[in-house]
């Protein structure tokens, strides 16, 4: 006889952060990718043959196979940035980053503050560990194996003092990523108010946790997220004479009415391939004619 028992559904397995970056990557296509903690290098490993990347982490050691051109800096982020020639390796603004460095809030804050300036309105910044699964992990003195620190902060952070930006939080395993575009490098309001915020959300152990971090309230599904229509907004974004006001109307249609989007970008990429076959069929008409022989 049949069970009458209803059968437990599985809740699927969240999408690894590893394997999220590495599409990121892909529907980004990065020419120029800097990370923030290297350690052994495995997300490192996911960028682009074509990119030139940048590894920051004072203690690396390496051991995943790396792709395309690769420079490894043995220095902290700190440091990193306070050189006048931070970036020129790279040959242009950073499209691509993520900060994965001290599990501490204002380290991530100061990483923030100094990838932003070398950066477009277009790139996004990538951090982990956004989702502390109990207060224990998100200690700020490490004292359990698994660890994010109070860098959950930074979500809180930037959308009080920078609304401007697009913050989207993804619900990676296993602690979840904060994504952040539409950037503006020649913003200081971070930099003016930086001791105001570190007094404000640095506290002693135990953290105060925020149920909503905790349960992951607004995590975004990672897989749903790669669908959107955002990340070639992000890419065509740093073509010329493309400007952060223009860019920040596209990213939220691109996000909030991702149908109209697509379709106004089909209309608009088949306008161009007609006006482009009627150029061609008027040179062709004005080609003055071949003589015989």
């Amino acid at each position: 006889m049949a069970s009458t028992q209803a059968k437990k559904t599985k809740t699927p397995p969240r999408m690894p952060y590893l394997d999220f970056l590495g599409e990121l990557h892909t529907r980004l296509r990065p020419r120029t990718y800097l990370e923030i903690g290297v350690r052994n290098g495995d997300s490192l490993a996911r960028s682009r043959p074509q990119s030139r990347s940048v590894g920051i982490d004072p203690e690396f050691l390496v051991k995943a196979p790396l792709r395309g051109t690769v420079s490894l800096e043995r220095t902290t982020s700190d440091d990193y940035f306070a050189r006048p020639d931070a970036t020129d390796w790279l040959g242009g603004e950073i499209e691509l980053a993520f900060i994965d460095g001290m599990h501490l809030f204002e380290f991530a804050l100061r990483d923030f503050i100094n990838v932003e300036k070398h950066c477009t309105w277009s790139s996004v910044i990538v951090f982990d560990d956004m989702f502390p699964r109990t207060v224990d992990e998100a200690a700020r003195d490490r004292h359990t194996s698994a660890w994010t620190g109070d860098v959950f902060h930074m979500q809180d952070v930037l959308r009080t003092y920078r609304p401007d930006l697009t913050v989207l939080v993804a619900d990676t395993h296993p602690t979840g990523l904060l994504l952040v575009t539409g950037l503006d490098p020649s913003s200081t309001v971070l930099d003016a108010a930086y001791d105001e915020i570190v007094a404000r959300y640095v506290k002693d152990d135990p953290q105060d946790v925020p149920d909503d971090v905790l349960r992951r309230v607004g995590a975004l599904d990672p897989v749903k997220l790669l669908r959107s229509p955002l990340w070639g907004c992000l890419h065509r974004g740093h073509l010329p004479f493309h400007p952060r006001d223009k860019g920040l109307e596209e990213i939220t249609e691109a996000l909030e009415r991702p149908d109209d989007y697509r379709r106004r970008r089909r209309a608009l990429r088949e306008r161009v391939q007609r006006e482009a076959r009627g150029i061609a069929r008027r040179a062709k008409l004005r080609a003055p004619a071949k003589r015989p022989g």
